[in-house]
């Protein structure tokens, strides 16, 4: 029986920084919009951090949202590790010196596609634990860890001198639980935070729990989920604490990129359209699963996250820019120009404007300022016309399916009004004028108005425009070139002007903050911030004439190429020797265990046995437990690579009337990150079976007269009960039934229940043993999708059940003379020289595994994580912080493929050149 604990009733704290309302947070008495960037600082080298959260800041992030992983800082029992690359207070102290606000994000559980959910490997070692449970045992290491975890944050909360805003209660335990039945875990949770010294709100995602704030998760349904957070909390402000920007990838499935920049650039704006007021970007910058921390997910039983956790991020894995950060960027700049507007916005009556057939839109409003956001249902883009409430009627260009925001009298400054048809990315003092930048795509025209009670006075230089009602309303009709445009004009004599670009220049555009105004480059394709101040930018083209606003100081005369050849060294003088397949000195058990029962988190494990073949000449084994990919070996032969797993069966070719040694290769593939049955065991735990049978339950289903394949497409409602017959031969006693199994599942007339169901785990191993019979069965269940992947039964007889096991761990088997051929596993090491770069590269170095097959690399001794080339992951990152003078890169290889045509190579804007900028204190 599990023991219970009584919960606490503590509510949060005050901080008398961080308040908030309907509308928005309020930070130091200012109205915010939090532009949020999801970095993991565990996902790279500490010598990165600052990097990417220079590049944050540059794309108009505020605030940084950062999980904080468990397995990461107590990998063993007792044993905390939080220095160098782990040494997260040191990154959210960095956050702050960049003047970067920090969502915590402690857990305990974080999801992430982490392995294990942030969860340390040996908690699977203790008995009966309950996780993400109201469970004595789970939470009493809960926390343990929240002692250690939470002063880090405390610390750093902004009331310390520090930038932690806002801290997260658990995550996304909706999913699982509705709040009802969550309340007392998720307030023991909420109550571990408070006791130790949380004064900043406190916040949830998907799921609530009182005294908390509650978030969304989402992509898209923007509307959906902005409603929800009202009916649940009208008085809190609504932001997005996770927007998918990206997508995980797993081995074996397609390239994640189905979410183009133009579609994430509409999704954002769904979001403003329907009331958001903070999004954090999930995520900005993903990085790399190093180790053997890449989890595993659900959906099927093979699901295995890659070692590259790119996402299709803004920032890409390498912290390059890519046209989703321009995108990122200049949106947040949009937000930045207009939030005065937005951040006290309420949704306006949209029938008040009138538009063509074919365009909708709708309006949040601030009085008498509004922003429009106006959508099209056209195939192609197209020029149509706007009448606002006032009577005025401007054009409009919305892109097929795309939407665009209409600023309608925003207030620049007090009595001095614009009214634009495209997007404004800034409105603020630069060189003492107040300055507008504008952007539309090349060639498009803008409408621009500027109204004021003073007079408007426009400098004459052939831009055409109109004036209208005297000298107190003025129209400019304007072109988007390539070339910047100024318009120069005065405002009650006060100057004005207002920069028109395209969004090519408005992608090479930045944006930073000084004393005495903002600063702006225009022209760059990239741009950092170095330790010691100084910046630099990357060239562009070399007849760019990049245009630098506020108070740079001089650039160094002088042409530059913008690109320059690098070579990457070469791999050459491999060493190979081959593993021998033998356990011989491994641990013996009667039956194999589990990884975490060894003691060993990641890695490879060899079980081995015997079987007395008799008279036959082939076997078909049943591994009842199985949760990795796995090689089998039959006297030292391979014959098969498991990759649906759960439980298995494999047919193998033995030497009759002999001893037959059976080897099976596990490669720990990751521990599900997300899941309603935490905690499964990795590589074999339990009996292996010789003779046994598999049957395939995806056809001849039975639903009314009908019959049903569940490989196929179907159109059955949801929950319709279905049904299938299978034989039970005499003997078989022990059976498994693996795949997709529905939560309501009976076999001969009796229930079996499945705790904490899900209609969307869809994979499942079950013992079934106890309910079938011999001869005829009959299962029924409930219909929920199809096609299926998987839905199949295992029988076996438990007098076949193999004995006699040993086990050991792949790195400390004996090597031998490498042959060069395949079919056993080989460790390849190579050396090769840190190369000499020049002072005007930002090189980044990855590793092309050509030829491979599977298995794990290291650099110089640090684990990089594991390989497969079943793609879409094809390079490897090799962090430039990780490389000495001499180094060695070392490869396991489980089909000891050969590694000459593995090679290294730099990224694509490793051949850039950057010039330096003097160091100025902006940020």
């Amino acid at each position: 029986m599990q023991e219970t604990i009584q919960p606490t009733n503590g509510l949060p704290h005050k901080n008398t920084a961080v308040q908030y309302n309907a509308f928005s947070y309020n930070i130091n008495g200012e109205q915010v919009f939090l532009n949020s960037a999801a970095i993991h600082y565990f996902r790279m080298p500490k010598e990165e951090w600052r990097e990417v959260l220079v590049k944050a800041k540059l794309a108009g992030m505020n605030c940084v949202d950062t999980y904080f992983a468990w397995n990461v800082h107590e990998p063993e029992e007792g044993q905390w590790s939080f220095e160098g690359d782990n040494d997260c207070g040191a990154f959210l102290d960095l956050c702050h010196e960049l003047g970067l606000w920090v969502i915590a994000r402690p857990g305990p559980f974080i999801c992430a596609e982490w392995d294990f959910g942030g969860f340390p490997y040996w908690l699977n070692n203790k008995k009966d634990m309950k996780f993400r449970a109201y469970d004595k045992q789970y939470l009493t290491y809960v926390d343990r860890y929240m002692d250690r975890i939470i002063p880090i944050i405390r610390e750093r909360e902004i009331n310390a001198g520090g930038s932690v805003i806002l801290v997260q209660v658990e995550n996304e335990y909706g999913y699982l639980e509705t709040d009802e039945a969550a309340r007392d875990y998720m307030l023991h949770l909420r109550d571990v935070m408070l006791e130790r010294g949380v004064t900043v709100p406190l916040i949830t995602c998907v799921g609530g729990a009182e005294g908390t704030v509650e978030g969304a998760n989402f992509w898209s349904g923007a509307d959906h989920h902005y409603n929800n957070l009202v009916q649940k909390q009208p008085d809190t402000p609504k932001i997005v604490t996770e927007f998918w920007t990206g997508w995980f990838e797993h081995w074996g499935a397609p390239a994640a990129t189905q979410k183009t920049a133009a579609l994430y650039e509409k999704r954002m704006l769904e979001s403003l359209r329907a009331g958001f007021t903070g999004i954090s970007h999930y995520m900005f910058f993903g990085g790399t699963n190093f180790g053997g921390y890449g989890g595993r997910t659900v959906g099927a039983s093979d699901i295995f996250m890659v070692t590259s956790y790119d996402y299709d991020a803004p920032l890409n894995e390498y912290g390059r820019v890519t046209e989703k950060y321009n995108t990122a960027k200049r949106m947040s700049y949009f937000v930045n120009a207009t939030e005065n507007v937005l951040l006290s916005a309420v949704e306006g009556a949209a029938g008040s404007a009138a538009l063509p057939q074919g365009f909708a839109a709708r309006v949040r409003e601030k009085g008498n300022e509004r922003i429009w956001f106006v959508e099209s249902s056209k195939d192609e883009r197209e020029t149509t016309s706007m009448t606002l409430p006032d009577g005025r009627t401007i054009p409009v260009t919305v892109g097929p399916h795309a939407i665009v925001p209409v600023i309608d009298r925003l207030q620049v400054e007090p009595g001095v009004y614009l009214t634009c048809n495209t997007y404004l990315l800034a409105n603020e003092l630069i060189d003492g004028q107040q300055t507008l930048m504008v952007y539309a795509e090349n060639g498009q025209r803008s409408h621009i108005e500027l109204e004021s009670g003073q007079p408007i006075r426009v400098e004459d230089d052939g831009v055409r425009r109109q004036l209208l009602e005297g000298d107190r309303r003025v129209v400019f009709d304007l072109c988007h070139f390539q070339e910047a445009q100024f318009v120069q004009l005065t405002v009650g004599g006060k100057p004005y002007r207002i920069i028109v670009i395209n969004k090519d220049s408005a992608d090479r555009a930045w944006r930073i903050a000084g004393k005495n105004g903002s600063n702006w480059a225009i022209g760059y394709a990239d741009f950092d911030l170095l330790a010691d101040g100084t910046f630099r930018a990357a060239l562009q083209d070399s007849d760019a004439e990049p245009i630098l606003l506020g108070e740079w100081a001089t650039l160094p005369g002088g042409q530059l190429a913008p690109y320059v050849y690098l070579q990457a060294p070469a791999l050459e003088g491999w060493t190979s020797e081959a593993c021998e397949l033998s356990a011989a000195q491994g641990r013996e058990a009667s039956q194999p265990k589990a990884f975490s029962e060894l003691g060993q988190p990641y890695g490879h494990l060899l079980y081995e046995c015997d079987i007395d073949a008799g008279s036959e000449s082939a076997a078909n084994l049943v591994i009842s437990r199985l949760e990795d990919t796995a090689r089998v070996y039959v006297n030292g032969k391979q014959q098969a690579l498991v990759q649906k797993v759960g439980a298995a069966a494999v047919e193998v070719r033995l030497a009759p009337n002999s001893k037959n040694r059976l080897q099976i290769l596990v490669q720990n593939m990751g521990r599900l990150n997300f899941s309603p049955y935490l905690g499964e065991v990795k590589g074999i735990a339990g009996a292996v079976y010789a003779d046994g049978q598999s049957v395939d339950l995806l056809g001849g289903w039975k639903h009314e007269d009908a019959t049903v394949h569940l490989n196929e497409v179907n159109s059955i409602a949801g929950g319709s009960v279905i049904r299938r017959a299978f034989t039970v031969e005499a003997g078989l006693d022990r059976a498994v039934l693996v795949g997709a199994i529905s939560g309501r599942l009976s076999i001969n007339g009796k229930e079996i229940k499945l705790e904490g169901y899900q209609d969307w785990f869809l994979h499942h191993t079950l013992d079934i043993s106890d309910y079938i019979q011999e001869g005829s069965n009959l299962i029924e269940m409930a219909y929920v999708k199809s096609p299926l992947q998987r839905l199949e039964l295992l029988l076996s007889s438990s007098k076949n059940e193999l004995g006699g096991w040993r086990i050991a761990d792949v790195e400390q088997l004996n090597r031998k003379p490498y042959a060069g051929s395949t079919g056993a596993p080989a460790w390849h090491t190579v050396q090769f020289d840190k190369p000499e770069l020049p002072a005007d590269v930002n090189a980044k170095l990855k590793l092309r595994l050509t030829g491979m097959s599977k298995g794990t690399l290291w650099l110089n001794g640090i684990n990089l994580g594991r390989y497969w080339q079943v793609g879409p992951q094809e390079d490897y990152k090799i962090p430039m912080a990780w490389l000495k003078e001499r180094n060695e890169l070392v490869l396991f290889d489980e089909n000891g493929a050969s590694p000459s045509k593995v090679r290294l190579l730099y990224d694509q804007a490793s051949s850039r050149r950057w010039i330096s900028i003097p160091s100025q204190p902006w940020l």
